[in-house]
């Protein structure tokens, strides 16, 4: 039920019950993509086993026999559970598009609203500014597969030696001018890593946070210089046809100054602790023995062979210290890779300037015209070499896959062990001697075990009755009544020849093995793609469409009057800080930066549009105050009190968790509220003076 044209500034309808649904629906939205949560679904056991064997009669997924039982299966006596719980999650990829369906079910939106939320409308155009960013992504991280910025960060790292103070500046300065071409993502992907590694391999930096909070808040800030490197700059530029070199060229001063004055306040105020940015830097020794080892391709599946097991018990201990080391000290490269990136990213990025500069408003091309065939060319590339190396990648594969499953193996049989030697191990007896009847699963430490290693567990256990004697013991008890000699012999025995029964193929056996062909076969092609960002596209649509429906329903015309009578009264400076507020502030609450930027721009068209039919223009200093004070609010915004406030955000603490680096919610807003402020205050106050030096008070002309 969209409006026409001639009723997109009217406010009459905000007293309908639809208008009202649509505001509330568009706040529970954003709190949910802030806080994201699993709705727990009880399903029937009954109805479930019929329908997984369904699965199975059809060869969809493996049958009941070859498939792993969830550990979490019986209750605490023993007996089967009834119910099947199911965890729906409801995030920031399925909270926009179910609020996107229910509104099209109350009739609140109609054909119009999807159609301008994702082909366009008001030259913002959804589908263009996706396949732009994708594909330009693409390149980016086929780069950073590449482990150009991992060796780059390495030769940093020899440069700064061990002084503290100087090394911190060249990471910041590394990172700051990487991210301003290759955007926030990459540097995120690979510089969040190396640090981790990098402050985990020395022996006084007591705490990384120092290190990748810097990194985080720089990456953010160096990607509002190019329109290309942030999603949020492209939403921006397309909504009032900024030229890309305009946008720079307003935006690389405020940026700049800010990068530089930022400095020395981390370093001196925010995290002034020898604990954190030692003076002197001590390192530990890389063994020369693995100085003179040929780096391995980590876009290989298992190419590190038994370790990647095992990460989980090498992250504090000597020997996990030394892979680290060995990430750092000697990383992988593919110069012809990461040359070939290297320049088809500045061809992509030069090409693409060059393009939106010269063309005129009217007669503008899509730049995905650019980036599209760039990012085939680059995937041809990964393709090409990938397959002329297959058998040298595909060899390293298997010798890593068989060191993974012996080690895998190993670890099953010592948990084992340490359970029968725990203290609870008696206690433990009684309770697997009194649930014979109800269950054959010995109860290990389901804390230690994991769901994929149970079936194999048991296969494990099953051949070890085999290969023993008859004896008095129930076969449940074997794992924890047997003596260490025995459980050694079996292990020997029993690691070249185990292995977990699969059954025959399945649709979904089928997929698993394509895709290990697949990352085995074309490792950097595979790593890209299952990096990119494509979570991000449901996501920035659904978005646009709750933010279309908030323009019809009179909501963002309320917003637009709103900011409208601020402006009017506070003038251009005002205008510049009250944005900047508005801008942050919403990244937290307003569905990431990305649906903060599409809510902001839509406010900002409809305001021009007041002052087009009231007949008393904004100022061209305003105006443009305005919009790039929007700018820097929404990339900095990224690093303010909220995980959520961006994509990117999210994607750093989960990389930071996965090298066992856990950064709490409260503590990412301590560090990050001092950070923001002196940003936000150093970009608007630079930004106070540019406007008044090179904007006029003349009226803006669209």
């Amino acid at each position: 039920m969209a409006q026409g044209s001639d009723d997109l500034l009217s406010t009459s309808q905000i007293k309908d019950w639809r208008s009202i649904v649509t505001l509330i629906v568009f706040v529970l939205t954003n709190i949910i993509v802030l806080f994201p949560f699993h709705i727990p679904i009880f399903v029937p056991r009954k109805l479930s086993d019929l329908f997984l064997d369904a699965l199975g009669a059809l060869r969809i997924i493996p049958k009941r026999q070859y498939r792993s039982p969830p550990l979490a299966e019986d209750d605490d006596n023993g007996k089967i559970k009834p119910w099947v719980r199911l965890n729906f999650p409801m995030n920031f990829v399925t909270a926009p598009f179910i609020a996107d369906l229910f509104l099209l079910a109350i009739l609140a939106i109609g054909r119009q609203e999807v159609h301008d939320g994702t082909i366009g409308a008001d030259n913002i155009s959804p589908i263009d500014v996706m396949v732009f960013f994708i594909t330009l992504a693409y390149i980016a991280i086929s780069i950073d597969a590449s482990g150009l910025i991992r060796y780059l960060a390495f030769k940093v790292l020899e440069w700064g030696g061990s002084f503290g103070h100087r090394l911190f500046f060249y990471l910041y300065a590394f990172f700051f001018v990487l991210g301003s071409f290759v955007g926030n993502d990459p540097i995120i992907l690979s510089g969040t890593a190396f640090l981790a590694y990098m402050t985990r391999v020395s022996r006084n930096i007591i705490h990384p946070r120092a290190w990748i909070h810097s990194q985080f808040a720089i990456a953010n800030v160096a990607s509002a210089i190019l329109v290309s490197s942030n999603p949020t700059n492209l939403v921006l530029a397309g909504a009032f046809n900024i030229k890309f070199i305009h946008y720079t060229a307003n935006m690389i001063v405020p940026v700049v100054a800010t990068a530089i004055i930022l400095f020395p306040f981390l370093l001196y105020f925010v995290f002034a602790n020898p604990d954190l940015i030692p003076f002197e830097i001590q390192m530990h020794e890389l063994p020369e023995d693995v100085k003179a080892k040929k780096p391995v391709n980590p876009n290989i599946p298992h190419s590190r062979g038994r370790t990647d097991a095992d990460e989980s018990d090498l992250a504090n201990n000597e020997k996990g210290q030394l892979l680290s080391l060995e990430e750092i000290m000697n990383p992988f490269l593919d110069k012809r890779g990461a040359a070939f990136g290297t320049l088809i990213m500045a061809a992509t990025l030069i090409t693409v300037l060059t393009l939106n500069a010269t063309s005129a408003k009217s007669g503008a091309h899509p730049v995905f015209w650019v980036t599209l065939p760039a990012a085939f060319v680059m995937f041809c590339w990964d393709l090409g070499f990938g397959w002329y190396y297959r058998k040298e990648t595909r060899e390293i594969a298997r010798k890593g896959r068989q060191e993974f499953e012996t080690a895998r193996t190993e670890r099953i049989f010592r948990q084992a062990e340490e359970t029968r030697r725990s203290p609870a191990a008696e206690t433990q007896l009684q309770d697997s001697t009194d649930c014979e009847k109800n269950s054959s699963t010995p109860k290990l430490d389901s804390t230690e075990i994991q769901p994929q290693d149970l079936s194999f567990m048991n296969s494990l256990r099953e051949k070890s009755i085999l290969e023993q004697p008859s004896t008095s013991y129930p076969p449940e008890r074997l794992f924890v009544s047997t003596s260490k000699v025995d459980v050694e012999k079996r292990h020997q025995k029993s690691l070249p020849s185990i292995q977990q029964p699969r059954g025959p193929a399945t649709l979904m056996s089928l997929g698993q093995d394509a895709l290990r062909w697949c990352q085995e076969t074309f490792p950097t092609a595979a790593t890209v793609v299952l990096h990119l960002p494509f979570a991000l596209v449901p996501f920035a649509f659904c978005m646009f469409v709750l933010v279309q429906g908030l323009v019809t329903k009179g909501w963002v015309p309320v917003f637009a009057y709103g900011w409208d009578h601020w402006v009017n009264k506070t003038g251009t400076i005002g205008a510049i800080g009250g944005m900047a507020f508005l801008s942050v502030v919403l990244c937290n609450f307003a569905g990431t930066n990305i649906g903060t930027t599409i809510l902001l721009c839509r406010i900002i068209q409809s305001w021009q549009e007041i002052h087009q039919r009231s007949g008393i223009p904004i100022s061209d200093r305003t105006f443009w105050a305005t919009v790039y004070s929007m700018a820097l609010g929404v990339n900095y915004g990224a690093f303010s009190s909220a995980f959520s406030a961006s994509l990117a955000g999210l994607l750093w603490r989960d990389i930071l968790a996965k090298k066992h680096i856990h950064v709490g919610s409260m503590e990412f807003f301590r560090v990050n509220i001092p950070i923001i402020l002196i940003t936000m205050i150093v970009g608007c106050t630079v930004l106070v003076g540019e406007v008044y030096i090179i904007r006029k008070e003349t009226p803006y002309e669209m």
